[in-house]
């Protein structure tokens, strides 16, 4: 990714929103990472006589993938259910993560015209495109929704984060499979050194699941089919790893220029330091550990630091067997063995479009807090994963600088340096 402007204006992030499968806002979410809680349940149960059951209808009998990790508060009640009518329910976890996060910051008072939003997302609003599509075919195109394509376009989440907040200096959208969140971060930073924004709300947000799309997955074998226990099925790391568990949530973090935020007297969670968003061109769906290598000494580099320098790693870790491997790989080549490294996927499950803006605030919180949490469900570390995966319990600490991954179908790569101070 190209770099221009002054590059000695440092980033900060001064405010952190989400909803996600283990809390209703950020605060809780970091808390159920610290207690080991995951948000991984049934989401369809077998009845007598083969139907099945959901909180919204019946799936199909021969749904190969029946656990997901929806989130643990209805966004219609935050927004109210008129207003949240208008919206996909991907746009109503952004618009609700957004708005905690812009409080959290204290609502900084920047000209509408130095105001951007960068929301990513992985599938866009499916759920609205599946649903009014059934209602077409039952009902006919009078019963559709005046808003369906404003609900199933991609780049809603970010055009309404931008109405809700006044947002004019862009409202951006990056699609880029499950690196959306992270990419949403990298373009945030470069809005802000090129001086083209004094304050950026970005992350990232998803909601998809339904049986078309868990049964579209599993179809490609991307997505667990283990039995038994629902929270023991995203295991990152482990030797026992089959597979994602797909989830729904938003993450968004808000980013100032340094000199933006001091003037204001604002709290400060720590700074974005570098970024590099690259391509592997190879399989579509296949990870790429030449790719990774190459994101992470470009995010490095953009930072300023060698690869001594970064303590923590929040890894992509999706719990595929190829995966984990192909990233435990990269760091290994491109950092060393010495950080310590978490997945917190094995407790959230993996929210797709949101994990990447997930994973950095996880990243940013572990250095502002000095503590990292464990990787749930970590029993047999796989022998090849010559990394140190915090297992078992949380690693207190004190580390400068922290390395976030996140990776899409699509050879999408993207790597963030986050620091404790800018």
């Amino acid at each position: 990714m190209t770099r221009a402007g002054n590059r000695d204006r440092g980033v900060v992030v001064t405010g952190l929103g989400a909803l996600t499968p283990v809390g209703a806002n950020a605060a809780d979410s970091w808390q159920s990472l610290l207690d080991a809680r995951s948000g991984v349940r049934t989401l369809y149960e077998e009845r007598e006589g083969g139907g099945e059951r959901d909180r919204g209808g019946e799936g199909p009998a021969d749904l190969p993938v029946r656990i997901g990790g929806p989130v643990t508060a209805d966004p219609v009640e935050v927004l109210g259910r008129v207003p949240a009518r208008k919206l996909d329910r991907g746009e109503q976890l952004a618009v609700v993560a957004a708005r905690e996060a812009f409080q959290d910051a204290g609502r900084p008072a920047v000209e509408p015209e130095r105001l951007a939003v960068v929301v990513g997302t992985g599938i866009g609003g499916v759920l609205s495109t599946l649903g009014q599509n059934d209602l077409y075919q039952r009902s006919g195109s009078r019963k559709l929704s005046s808003y369906a394509v404003p609900m199933l376009m991609p780049n809603g989440p970010a055009a309404w984060v931008s109405i809700d907040l006044g947002a004019r200096a862009g409202a951006r959208s990056p699609a880029s499979a499950c690196a959306s969140g992270a990419e949403s971060i990298a373009l945030a930073l470069d809005l802000i050194r090129l001086d083209r924004a004094d304050v950026v709300v970005a992350g990232g947000t998803e909601a998809c699941l339904h049986p078309f799309m868990l049964a579209a997955f599993a179809q490609m074998k991307a997505l667990s089919r283990q039995q038994g226990d629902p929270a023991a099925v995203s295991r990152p790391f482990d030797t026992a790893r089959s597979g994602f568990v797909m989830s729904e949530g938003a993450a968004v973090l808000v980013l100032e220029r340094a000199e933006f935020a001091r003037a204001r007297g604002a709290r400060v969670y720590g700074a974005v330091a570098g970024a590099a968003v690259n391509s592997s061109a190879g399989h579509i769906s296949a990870s790429d550990t030449e790719g990774q290598i190459r994101a992470i000494r470009e995010a490095l580099r953009d930072a300023r630091l060698e690869p001594g320098d970064v303590g923590l790693v929040h890894a992509h870790a999706t719990s595929t067997p190829g995966g984990d491997l192909a990233e435990a790989e990269a760091v290994a080549k491109a950092l060393g063995d010495h950080p310590v490294v978490t997945a917190t996927k094995s407790m959230t499950g993996h929210m797709l479009g949101a994990s990447g803006a997930f994973g950095a605030l996880s990243a940013l919180l572990a250095l502002h807090h000095g503590v990292v949490p464990a990787t749930l469900n970590l029993d047999e570390p796989d022998p090849h994963v010559r990394l140190d995966v915090v297992g078992g319990t949380n690693r207190t600490g004190r580390w400068d600088a922290a390395l976030a991954n996140s990776f899409g179908f699509g050879g999408h790569n993207v790597s963030l340096v986050l620091t404790r101070t800018a």
